[in-house]
């Protein structure tokens, strides 16, 4: 029986998984589809733009296959894959060492389409920004450094309001009925935004040591150990176990930052950023935060608009985050990431 093209990656995908190295006409009758071949075959160069599968050969000769990236890049249903409890989920329990090194420094992240949506969005940030007066372009910055210290610290369990975050980083006026420690985690906040943006050039490099100094402003006064771990940690919600031993996690930072400063593309950098060191997990608490600086630490320094992630939902952000965890795939977080940057460029500047 015919089927519709209604769910075509599923099909596609399917099919080249089962038949590797097939040609378009192959794929084509192999799944008897009730629409016209012209209209496959655009759908077929969708995956491809997508990165989800690679196309060799030339003309009638061409063969199509699964792409390195597909299991990084393919599409989770979130809700679906929450469904099942903590046990339930077939995951990658342990660190994948292969990851870093010998897949996502060979593979696009970002499809042509979506670079091409984040770089008008950056022009856009460019001529709204060249118009600002450097006071105005300060105040700017103030007004997302406010936004960024309250969802950051939100997503870690933070209570505090954005109203009484804008007056503790402001007037230094603490929120009736709050701890110490929030007051405190949101004034290290501000406090790490304004050193990267005061020392811009100090992430270029990447290296451990520069995240180990935005890791010690991050949780000064809080009673959390400085510097890369050297005992087990777990994290709610997930039984993804991280690297336990301080010298494989500083190996594991030693890549990542090598893929990070060999890599180009801004905005490669910056989700590489985001996701491996809340990945990697090379500090006792702090890690996200962490990750949430360093990534506009290097959108700041590329003259890029920072993200706040004021809009962000903090448990669609923390489920994005357990599915690279245990399956390593980004789409998720890549949606979260490119949603994020609009935002910030439509609101800010």
């Amino acid at each position: 029986m015919a089927k519709l093209l209604s769910d075509k990656t599923d099909l596609i995908i399917g099919y080249i998984k089962q038949h590797p190295v097939s040609s378009s006409k192959e794929i084509y009758d192999g799944l008897g589809l009730e629409v016209s071949y012209a209209t496959f075959k655009r759908e077929l160069q969708d995956l491809v733009s997508k990165n989800l599968i690679n196309a060799t050969g030339k003309l009638k000769g061409t063969k199509y296959k699964i792409s390195q990236t597909y299991d990084i890049l393919r599409t989770i249903d979130v809700e679906e894959y929450f469904k099942k409890e903590i046990d339930e989920r077939l995951i990658l329990k342990g660190f994948n060492y292969t990851l870093i090194n010998d897949t996502l420094n060979k593979v696009s992240i970002f499809s042509k389409l979506e670079l091409e949506y984040l770089d008008r969005l950056q022009n856009q940030y460019t001529k709204n920004s060249s118009k600002l007066s450097n006071a105005e372009f300060k105040n700017e910055l103030e007004r997302l450094a406010v936004d960024l210290s309250w969802k950051s610290s939100q997503i870690e369990g933070n209570t505090y309001s954005l109203l009484e975050t804008e007056r503790l980083l402001k007037e230094k006026e603490t929120a009736n009925g709050k701890t110490k420690d929030e007051a405190t985690m949101l004034l290290n906040h501000k406090d790490a935004l304004d050193f990267v943006i005061a020392n811009p050039g100090y992430i270029k490099p990447l290296t451990v040591s520069s995240i180990e100094d935005i890791h010690s402003i991050l949780i000064k006064e809080l009673n959390i150990s400085r510097n890369v771990r050297n005992n087990r940690v777990g994290i709610s919600g997930t039984n993804y176990k991280p690297l336990d031993n301080e010298f494989q996690i500083r190996e594991a930072l030693t890549s990542m930052c090598g893929i990070i400063n060999q890599e180009e593309n801004v905005f490669v950098k910056t989700l590489l950023a985001l996701v491996l060191i809340s990945y990697i997990q090379p500090f006792t608490d702090g890690n996200k935060r962490t990750a949430r600086i360093i990534s506009n630490a290097i959108l700041i320094d590329n003259k890029y608009c920072p993200i706040s992630f004021r809009t962000v939902d903090s448990i669609e952000y923390k489920k994005a985050m357990l599915i690279f965890y245990e399956q390593n795939n980004i789409s998720a977080f890549k949606k979260i990431f490119i949603n994020q940057f609009e935002f910030a460029v439509n609101t800010y500047f």
